[in-house]
């Protein structure tokens, strides 16, 4: 036989539940525009049916329902969609980075303008061929010294502004490795806090997302696998439980920035860390692992080649990372660009000089000297010591317009020279110089600015496309997990009606159980 109050209890139960509901919802209310938050709702269940199987079983027609139970909160989230955002995330960091990076040397390259370096350089020219028509102006060799005086300055400024934002480029790579361990130290400490709840079979939702946030923070910095682990030793977790964060740098071989014991949970942080030296990238690590030639992706990526690192080509017996082999490269695109330009003023210096060298000053004697001054050159870095040689400055007269001295002020052959080497093709030089050079100085320059355009445009394209790839896995990850207030408005009507039809259904018991107790039994009074 039913009990009396079976459903006084039935009620209850569906007022407690419904009130739960209640509350989860005020939660995703309240947390609509919380960066990160994903949208919980409590699991109804119906209630263990009366009576249980038995020979003992009250006699009743079947088994009476006794309500509602609410199983667990838990989070409405796709893991598929998170994998799908993150790997695409890490694209977007790494290609904003080098999009970045790219714009910067284009603004001080400055090509085409009227204060690029190609223009300078027409100007150089012409002011050389109006030297060749007019060898004794002085005007015109006053004209030639300030021409050349601005070659050199632009050549000093391309150099001193592309190694200022390397330099940069270099902070911000420290400043991304120092986010990068403080990311992987902060969901290591909410792993704790998790391990602390998970056991006692609770789901600890909020925790959850805030671990899941920073892994997102984490992947447009470096691309990151994550594993859930639930360690052997771990009390007794519901099964919807997700468990510890283990963070895995992708890469060959495989590098761990946070592993996980998969029977105690302990954790241990590998730091991730850079070695450079001479301003340019030799090694990157995470704990004791050094990383094989950028095998990796993300915005520190990004910074890294265009800051310049060392491309091993050969592996060798003891070889030092830190000490740059005869065999390895330096890549990267700033530091490509700067070497370009050192070989470009190395080149053109030498030339001019070489032929300047040949000629005589206006009634001059004596053979001319270096119009160029290459001296106090380190690491090669030509661009940005060229200068005009301070004899040409002081007295114009020095420059030399012709083949002969002495009298023969109206000699112009090597003004014409001098004029020429606008065309000259670089395996006519008279300097050695290395094999990627070919073509003239201003084909050799042209392809430089058409390189540098060529991978600009790449990068923001790659940047705008995968842009649009993450913006569509957000929505989609949004519709599923983000809070809709609409959706939420009518999960709150829907709960307060039955929660008040729970209410309902108490009185009406009541008067049932008031009828009985208060209204039988009273015949004959």
């Amino acid at each position: 036989m039913v009990s009396t109050f079976h459903g006084l209890e039935t009620a209850k139960r569906g007022m407690t539940t419904q009130q739960l509901a209640l509350y989860t919802t005020g939660h995703n209310i309240a947390n609509a525009n919380t960066p990160g938050y994903t949208r919980q709702r409590v699991s109804f269940a119906t209630a263990e049916p009366f009576p249980g199987a038995g020979l003992n079983r009250p006699q009743i027609p079947g088994q009476l329902g006794t309500g509602v139970q609410a199983g667990t909160i838990e989070r409405i989230r796709e893991s598929f969609l998170d994998v799908q955002y993150r790997s695409e995330n890490t694209k977007l960091g790494y290609y904003s980075s080098l999009s970045s990076a790219l714009a910067k040397m284009e603004d001080i390259m400055n090509e085409p303008s009227n204060s690029g370096l190609q223009n300078i350089m027409s100007q150089f020219w012409s002011s050389l061929q109006n030297l060749a028509d007019h060898p004794e102006n002085l005007g015109a060799r006053q004209v030639v010294a300030a021409k050349g005086q601005m070659v050199a300055e632009t050549f000093n400024y391309y150099y001193n502004s592309l190694d200022g934002i390397k330099k940069d480029l270099g902070s911000e790579m420290d400043v991304t490795v120092k986010n990068i361990n403080t990311i992987v130290s902060q969901i290591d400490e909410l792993n704790k806090q998790i391990a602390s709840v998970e056991p006692h079979g609770m789901l600890p939702n909020d925790l959850y997302d805030k671990r899941d946030q920073l892994v997102d923070q984490l992947s447009s910095l470096v691309n990151v696998k994550v594993t859930a682990v639930k360690p052997i030793q771990y009390g007794q977790p519901l099964p919807t439980a997700v468990g510890l964060y283990q963070i895995e740098l992708v890469q060959k071989g495989g590098a761990q920035l946070l592993t996980v014991d998969g029977t105690t949970g302990a954790s241990q942080q590998n730091e991730l860390s850079i070695t450079a030296e001479k301003g340019i990238v030799q090694s990157v690590q995470v704990g004791s692992v050094t990383l094989d030639n950028l095998n990796f992706s993300g915005k520190l990526k990004g910074l890294i080649e265009s800051y310049g690192y060392v491309e091993a080509n050969k592996k060798v017996k003891g070889h030092d990372p830190e000490r740059m082999e005869k065999n390895d490269k330096v890549k990267g695109h700033y530091p490509e660009m700067m070497e370009k330009l050192n070989k470009l003023a190395y080149a053109f210096a030498n030339e001019f000089n070489h032929i300047h060298q040949q000629g005589h000053g206006l009634d001059k004697t004596a053979q001319a000297g270096e119009f160029f001054d290459l001296s106090g050159s380190t690491d090669n870095n030509y661009a940005q010591i060229i200068r005009v040689h301070d004899e040409i400055i002081k007295d114009p007269t020095n420059i030399a317009a012709a083949k002969k001295g002495g009298n023969n002020s109206g000699d112009n052959e090597i003004a014409f020279e001098l004029a020429d080497l606008k065309s000259k093709d670089f395996s006519n030089y008279s300097v050695s110089l290395p094999d990627d050079m070919s073509g003239t100085f201003d084909f050799y320059y042209a392809a430089m600015i058409g390189e540098l355009g060529v991978a600009a445009q790449s990068a923001n394209t790659n940047m705008e496309n995968v842009q649009v790839l993450v913006d569509s896995v957000e929505y989609n990850r949004q519709s599923v997990s983000g809070v809709s207030l609409d959706e939420e408005l009518t999960n709150m009507i829907t709960f307060q009606h039955a929660y008040n039809a729970s209410a309902r259904m108490i009185t009406v018991i009541d008067e049932m159980l008031d009828k009985i107790i208060n209204g039988m039994g009273v015949v004959g009074r």
